[in-house]
């Protein structure tokens, strides 16, 4: 018997009558998701949407089942950089993910807007209605893990992400600058209020490399976020460099092409959670 999934139109079983009754479940039903891991950084323009698509990549070379569920309902990215277009198919169980070229179930807003630039005006509680939709309603199936990308600052919705989904823990994203530093620590103390795990810290934007010399150069300063991951006695998942390899493949939608995911050290991840 051929696996359910959940599209009636043409399924040979149904017109037989033979089909195994999985249509009558709910999305919920259906999903195995071991993990959930929330993305998280309280500044905006840190990179985390990019640090999030990073860490998928990572974990599917290594063979894990992964998806993605993009919780920035206002500013969402992560269909772009994947290359990612067109409308989620409904059925009667819920709403299928898209899966990337490298088989990473996404689901995001932009999926559902006829243009991928059209703005979301919603306010709080309907943004959070969505992100519970996403997660309950879509048809994830076996998962290992199920990173979410969050939207800066401490609001609704990344509240409504660390009260309601059965997180593992959280990834903080950072920059090395002071600024950034600042309002990181905000997203860190709330975690930490909600007693949420904190799994790890990734530095992104971190250097850059002489093309002449190959030296390191530190536009923002060195060793802030390695001293943040010792004040809060978190591990360092990475520090990921100021390069156009990243900035390229992810504006090509070729993020899964992109040779930065090797700057994460995703096993103490998999380790912790």
């Amino acid at each position: 018997m051929a696996e359910c999934d959940g599209i009636c139109s043409g399924c040979a079983e149904q017109e037989q009558g033979s089909c195994s009754g999985e249509q009558g479940k709910k999305a919920s039903e259906l999903n195995q998701i071991k993990h959930v891991v929330a993305v998280m950084s309280g500044k905006g323009g840190v990179g985390k949407s990019t640090v999030t698509a990073l860490l998928a990549v990572a974990f599917r070379k290594r063979g894990f089942k992964v998806g993605i569920l993009d919780a920035d309902i206002t500013g969402p990215s992560i269909p772009k950089l994947f290359g990612l277009s067109g409308n989620p198919q409904g059925t009667e169980m819920g709403i299928l993910p898209i899966r990337s070229k490298e088989g990473i179930e996404v689901m995001s807003i932009n999926l559902l807007l006829q243009n991928e630039d059209e703005p979301v005006i919603w306010r709080g509680p309907i943004i959070s209605g969505a992100i519970k939709q996403f997660y309950e309603e879509v048809i994830w199936g076996d998962l290992d893990y199920l990173f979410v990308d969050l939207p800066p600052g401490t609001g609704d919705a990344p509240l409504t992400v660390l009260q309601t989904l059965p997180l593992d823990g959280v990834v903080i994203v950072s920059s090395p600058q002071d600024l950034a530093m600042m309002v990181v620590k905000k997203a860190v103390k709330m975690a930490e209020k909600m007693d949420i795990p904190l799994l790890g810290i990734v530095e992104n934007m971190s250097f850059m490399e002489c093309p002449g010399c190959s030296k390191k150069i530190y536009p923002f300063g060195e060793g802030k976020t390695k001293q943040l991951s010792e004040d809060l006695n978190v591990p360092m998942l990475g520090i990921i460099p100021l390069q156009t390899d990243i900035s390229g493949y992810g504006d090509e939608g070729k993020i899964e092409e992109s040779a930065s995911v090797n700057f994460l050290n995703i096993d103490v991840l998999i380790d912790k959670s």
